[in-house]
């Protein structure tokens, strides 16, 4: 007599499960020339403006033996500390600032894009962040790999970040409203873009080592100086934390074959994820771009609508053009001061010391 066997299951003898069927992407992904296009027109923009300035500079360092140009206000984004100051002024006071108050409405500007876009201007705008990206991609290129730092040294690598955000809003958080417009009144405050430009024009060699080593270690490392030194990038990502949009991963269609996770610059475990909630996610999309299934994975506004990345960069131009013509329109975009002024500091920016607490810091 035959006997009969129960059926087992094979899971229960420890097998893998069965391989998911790939229900592979109708249309071919746009997200990634899309995002390169914007990041490519904005670096292209600031190159504008830092070309403008430094020829604004030498106007007044050769007495006006060169040929002027207006000075563009747009500079005032590499200052985000004054920028953080005047918004805070302004909230404080409701008045707009005199001096460089482009920075204050570039700064709102991308604290907004990062609450409806996630962190988008760090992977999207961010001149910064478009170099070191491509440096990390030469990395890539050159070794075939990057290097990813075991999960003990990652997690408190990260938190560097948020401490030297800390400092920088403890020290702007203890100014009254009053001594930030001395501050930015004193021979300091008004050309401290000039002294910024003046950093880089004349590195010295501490400074040449330091930007050498981020360079050698963002080739190596994704987004090195991203992901574990940027101030502004740990201030746009508390923004993020309450953006609408989501990286949404539908577990159906998902063949739970980790492209996702391996390709991710932020190091998140996508593909363990239905939500990517992280404050570490720039909403690059590049986990989107490598996904092969169709619906597994996708930019998600509330009610699972799918955001595509025409929509993120329709957003993100309408908010900063927006921002910039509104400004402009109103007359509160430039800093307003005679050539006089200009005049006699711009030459001798080097001799500016910072003020401090108590000193008059009137001109």
């Amino acid at each position: 007599m035959a006997t009969q066997t129960a059926s087992v299951p094979p899971s229960e003898f420890g097998a893998k499960p069965a391989k998911k069927k790939l229900l592979r992407r109708l249309a071919p992904d746009r997200s990634q020339a899309i995002r390169r296009a914007v990041q490519a027109a904005f670096l292209v923009l600031n190159a504008v403006i830092g070309v403008e300035f430094y020829r604004w500079v030498r106007f007044y360092e050769t007495a006006g033996k060169t040929p002027w140009v207006s000075r563009p206000a747009g500079v005032e984004g590499y200052l985000p500390i004054t920028g953080l100051m005047n918004l805070k002024a302004f909230l404080l006071t409701g008045q707009v600032p005199t001096i460089h108050p482009a920075g204050m409405f570039l700064i709102a500007c991308f604290l907004t894009i990062s609450f409806l876009f996630r962190k988008a201007f760090c992977s999207w705008l961010c001149p910064v962040g478009t170099v070191s990206e491509a440096l990390w991609k030469l990395g890539r290129f050159a070794f075939r790999r990057n290097l990813r730092l075991p999960r003990w040294l990652d997690i408190p690598l990260r938190g560097l970040k948020y401490l030297l955000l800390g400092f920088f809003l403890f020290a702007v958080g203890s100014m009254s409203a009053q001594e930030i417009v001395s501050f930015l009144q004193s021979p300091y405050g008004l050309i401290a873009d000039v002294k910024m430009l003046n950093f880089f024009r004349y590195l010295g060699e501490t400074a040449v080592i330091v930007l050498v080593v981020l360079a050698g270690l963002s080739i190596v490392i994704q987004n090195f100086w991203c992901r574990y030194l940027c101030p502004y990038g740990a201030l746009l990502g508390f923004a993020s934390l309450l953006s609408p949009l989501r990286i949404l991963r539908s577990p159906e269609p998902c063949i739970d074959c980790g492209k996702c996770d391996k390709v991710c610059p932020s190091s998140l475990k996508v593909d363990q994820m239905i939500q990517i909630r992280s404050i570490e996610c720039t909403a690059c999309m590049e986990c989107v771009a490598v996904c092969p299934a169709e619906g597994a994975l996708y930019l998600s506004a509330p009610r699972r609508r799918r955001i595509s990345p025409w929509a993120v960069a329709a957003g993100i131009a309408v908010i900063f053009f927006g921002t910039v013509g509104y400004a402009k329109a109103t007359g509160k975009w430039d800093t307003i001061l005679s050539r006089h002024v200009y005049k006699d500091l711009v030459p001798h920016a080097d001799e500016a010391s910072h003020p401090m607490p108590g000193d008059g810091m009137q001109n």
